[in-house]
Formats: C-alpha cells, sequence, structure tokens
C-alpha cells in the first residue's frame, strides 16, 4: 500500500514536471544558453564567421570604458530618459488623475491614449519622419502657415534637434503605458481614505499631496524603474529615423552594440559592450529598488 502511494506520488511529480518541461526547455535554449555565450564571448575575439575565438581576457572591457562613441550613446539614452522621466510621466499621471475623476468618455480615452505603446517602433519611427521631414513634413507646413517658416528645417538632419525630436517620438509612443499602470494604482486607492479627507475639509490639493501621493508611492517607484529600464534600451524608434545620425548625435548603446557587431565584426567587443550595459542597468534598477524600500519604511 505504501509503495503504490509512493508510485502515485512520482508519477503526480512526473507529469507536474513534464507539463513544465517545453517552457523549460526553451529557456534554456533561448534564454540561459545565448546568456551564458554572451559572457563567454565577451573575452574572446571573434569575428561572427570564422571559427577561431581567441582569447584575449579583460581587453575587450577595457576598451569599452575607453570608447568615448560608446558613452555619449549612454549620455543620450540617458538624455531621452530624463525627458520621459519629467515631461512623459507628468502627461501620463495628468491624464490617469482625469480619467479617475471620471470625466465624460473616460473609456474611450483609455483606449486612445494605450494605442501608440502597441503600434511598432518601426511604424511610429516612420510616421515621424513624414512629420518631421524638411521637404514636405506636416511640422515644416504648419509652421510656415504659421509665419514661423524662419524655425522650418530638416528635424531629424540637424546636430542641434535630431536628439530632442527623437526624445519626442519615444515620449509620445510611451506615455500611453504609463498612463495605464499609474490609472490603475489611483484606482486601488480606498476611497474611504477621499471621504474621510471631504469630511475634515481637506481641499484637491492637500487630497493629492496627502493621499494620492503616499499611496501611490509603489505605483510611482515601478513606472520610474520601467521608464529608465525601457529608454535606455530604445532601438526602434533610432532605427526608423536617425539610424544614429546624423553623426554619432543620436547614437544609443543598442545602436552601437549593433554596429560594433555588424559594422565591425566584433562579436566579442560588441558582447562586452553588452556585459557593461547590462550591469549598469542592473546597478541602476537596485538603486531604485532601496530607495523604494526606504521610502516605504520612512
Amino acid at each position: 500500500m505504501k509503495m503504490n502511494l509512493n508510485l502515485n506520488i512520482i508519477k503526480d511529480y512526473a507529469t507536474s514536471y513534464l507539463f513544465i518541461l517545453p517552457a523549460l526547455v526553451i529557456f534554456l535554449v533561448f534564454g540561459l544558453y545565448p546568456f551564458i555565450q554572451v559572457f563567454w564571448l565577451s573575452v574572446h575575439s571573434w569575428d561572427g564567421i570564422s571559427l577561431a575565438k581567441d582569447f584575449v581576457g579583460m581587453r575587450n572591457f577595457v576598451e569599452v570604458f575607453q570608447d568615448r562613441y560608446w558613452w555619449q550613446g549612454m549620455w543620450h539614452a540617458g538624455y531621452i530618459a530624463v525627458l520621459a522621466l519629467t515631461f512623459q510621466n507628468a502627461v501620463a499621471l495628468i491624464l490617469a488623475l482625469l480619467v479617475d475623476k471620471g470625466i465624460r468618455g473616460g473609456n474611450a480615452f483609455r483606449v486612445i491614449f494605450y494605442l501608440p505603446p502597441v503600434l511598432s517602433g518601426i511604424v511610429v519611427g516612420l510616421i515621424w519622419s513624414w512629420i518631421y521631414d524638411g521637404n514636405y513634413g506636416l511640422l515644416n507646413n504648419v509652421l510656415t502657415h504659421m509665419g514661423l517658416g524662419n524655425l522650418a528645417r530638416a528635424w531629424l538632419s540637424d546636430p542641434k534637434t535630431a536628439l530632442i525630436c527623437v526624445g519626442i517620438i519615444h515620449m509620445w509612443k510611451g506615455f500611453g503605458w504609463g498612463f495605464v499602470i499609474l490609472l490603475a494604482g489611483l484606482q486601488g486607492i480606498p476611497r474611504e481614505l477621499y471621504e474621510a479627507a471631504d469630511v475634515d475639509g481637506a481641499g484637491s490639493w492637500h487630497k493629492f499631496v496627502h493621499v494620492t501621493i503616499p499611496m501611490m508611492i509603489p505605483v510611482f517607484v515601478l513606472v520610474i524603474i520601467l521608464t529608465i529600464l525601457g529608454t535606455m534600451q530604445i532601438f526602434d524608434i533610432i532605427a526608423s529615423t536617425t539610424n544614429g545620425g546624423p553623426g554619432y548625435e543620436t547614437e544609443v548603446p543598442v545602436t552601437r552594440i549593433l554596429a560594433s557587431m555588424l559594422g565591425l565584426s566584433r562579436f566579442g567587443y560588441a558582447c562586452a559592450q553588452a556585459v557593461v550595459f547590462g550591469v549598469i542597468l542592473l546597478v541602476i534598477s537596485m538603486i531604485q529598488l532601496k530607495i523604494s524600500k526606504s521610502m516605504k519604511q520612512a
């Protein structure tokens, strides 16, 4: 009887593991193995074609830290991230507050505001390229009709405006997901807290400062982390608009990695860049989580 019971338990365990086996195989083949390969290739010199892979130790990493174009790309991504953290998330919060208040057509706005994030980044980039076009772009036409034709230019080809124009595209595409997360957080706040504040005679601003913000801190931290991580990995919009140009003015880490890999055929160096980039993102996430934990305990 005991043996039969043990056999049944083993059979149940085997059946359970059999169900997760496909997902485990996919993770090992397409997740863990490439992850290990990146670290292994980062200490080798390889052109991506030949069988020979020369061990170079930390030489690739030393070169990454001396590569000014790599760090210029990091600065560009950080600049866009700051724009997204401020303007993009401010717009998302304002819209979420308005919809949470029950404005007319709120359900329609939920759908409209979430449309940009679900669109392909390549498609969005192409549409905005037409808007920014120096010859027949919508933006220049609007400026001309407003009597501001002297401001017209090839926006994505001008080193002075290319980076901020790419940042605007990224913010337009990204504010919708922040809106959805913030709205979910606002609707999760117990309404009794607002009713109690009303009884105490608190105005809208005091309720926002003393009720909404404290209750929304975990949501704010989540949005900040996702904004930074998502923006630092920006690629599709860059690829479909400027491809890192003019010159290196809109280069970001992912485009630099791709340029090293495909343009220079230096796969080992590209993997070293990817490792450094991953460590930087990990450190940023850990710092933000530590700050979040400190704020919760305060």
